[in-house]
């Protein structure tokens, strides 16, 4: 009796094992990601991937991927710092050559950024002329206004 049970049980998850088997093969949206193949779209490349089309772009005078002005030393400037850090690291800032010198030997000091070698003058030449201190003052007086009366309570 005991042989029976296990046999009629075993029959039976066979038979609904093939029965889902049936179902799936019919209904093939079991095997779909939800994701209509003429609507997947191929993602984006990365800009900072060296196949992207756009690596080394230069776009109205920028170099697209690190936003670096266009300039003389710009590749230097792009195989030496980004090495290590952001090119936002570097646009953010402002300084004259010699603190753009001073920088750079703290790097060296404290960073192990490597000896520039003859770059180093390009380097910082292309960093202080680009990337210097911006005065920043009060606007113009304004001219010629025609000033008016606000009413109070």
């Amino acid at each position: 009796m005991k042989k029976t049970k296990i046999k009629i049980g075993v029959f039976l998850a066979l038979v609904t094992l093939i029965a889902i088997g049936i179902y799936m093969l019919e209904d093939s949206s079991v095997f779909q990601s939800g994701i209509d193949k003429d609507e997947y779209v191929v993602p984006e490349m990365d800009i900072n991937d060296p196949n992207h089309p756009d690596f080394d772009k230069i776009e109205n005078g920028v170099h697209l991927r690190t936003g670096f002005v266009e300039g003389e030393g710009l590749r230097l400037v792009i195989n030496n710092c980004t090495n290590c850090h952001s090119a936002k690291l570097v646009t953010q800032n402002r300084m004259s050559k010699e603190r753009w010198l001073a920088t750079i030997r703290w790097m060296q000091e404290t960073q192990n950024l490597w000896d520039l070698g003859v770059n180093e003058e390009v380097i910082v030449n292309y960093l202080a002329k680009y990337y210097a201190p911006v005065k920043n003052g009060r606007r113009k007086n304004l001219n010629n206004i025609d000033w008016y009366e606000l009413e109070g309570n």
